[in-house]
């Protein structure tokens, strides 16, 4: 049995890592799934790689227009939506005295803004009883080195899904925060963990994990999968941490 069979989703960020791992999984239960991305190129071959059920269409968390935009396509295109994954982000680490107020803003910009206004502008096409996932990091309430800005990114849509949890709930919307550890995705490239470093830098992060290991996308995926379905159809407000344990240590 398909259990997002009929429904329409959106995922931000769907073109890699765990947004891409989400709309596979979610295209495979039965929804139509569209993925934003900055890059058209990468969005054309995470669409060619999922297959039927998935469009995709450019978009920019950081950039305010693009919201607008996202919310008519989906608007065109679907007539509404039962599940916005607002998943984009972006990370950069670096000690509190080298932050520059631009990656200051940058991060702010995707993490905490492109998230409060992508919620506010495609909640008029939700339809009632459906469930807006915030993707969020472990980082917001475990200290980490060097993680001071991502971190309060972070947190923030922490307190947006609190708030937002109450204020839509005569439309019965549940509001959830998804909470990752470490996973193995594209995001290790960009943190400069190369081919080379990955088998040792996996092993290191896998001996701080109670669970013995990184997370994998799919590990999230399901846990997005449980927030958006009718299994999880009691549950609002709340940040599910999907990290192996690692919150523990």
């Amino acid at each position: 049995m398909q259990t997002l069979a009929g429904k329409i989703a959106v995922i931000t960020g769907g073109n890699s890592g765990i947004g891409k791992a989400t709309a596979r999984l979610f295209a495979q239960q039965g929804a139509k799934v569209a993925i934003t991305g900055r890059r058209q190129d990468v969005l054309d071959a995470a669409v060619a790689e999922i297959g039927p059920g998935v469009v995709g269409i450019r978009s920019d968390a950081s950039d305010i227009a693009h919201h607008t935009r996202l919310a008519y396509e989906i608007r065109r295109q679907f007539g509404g939506l039962d599940t916005f994954v607002a998943n984009a982000g972006v990370i950069n680490l670096a000690p509190s005295d080298k932050v520059t107020v631009e990656d200051y803003d940058h991060q702010f910009g995707v993490n905490a803004r492109g998230v409060f206004f992508g919620v506010q502008a495609i909640l008029p096409l939700m339809r009632d009883g459906g469930s807006i996932i915030l993707v969020s990091s472990i980082a917001a309430h475990k200290t980490l080195d060097n993680h001071a800005v991502y971190a309060g990114s972070k947190a923030a849509i922490g307190a947006f899904a609190r708030a937002w949890a109450l204020e839509l709930k005569a439309r019965k919307i549940r509001v959830n925060v998804l909470s990752p550890g470490p996973v193995e995705t594209p995001i290790l490239d960009k943190l400069g963990v190369g081919e080379k470093e990955r088998p040792d830098f996996v092993r290191a992060m896998g001996n701080m994990i109670p669970l013995g290991r990184m997370g994998l996308p799919e590990d999230l995926a399901n846990a997005a999968l449980f927030l958006a379905c009718d299994a999880g159809s009691f549950i609002t407000g709340i940040e599910l941490t999907v990290d192996g344990g690692m919150s523990l240590t």
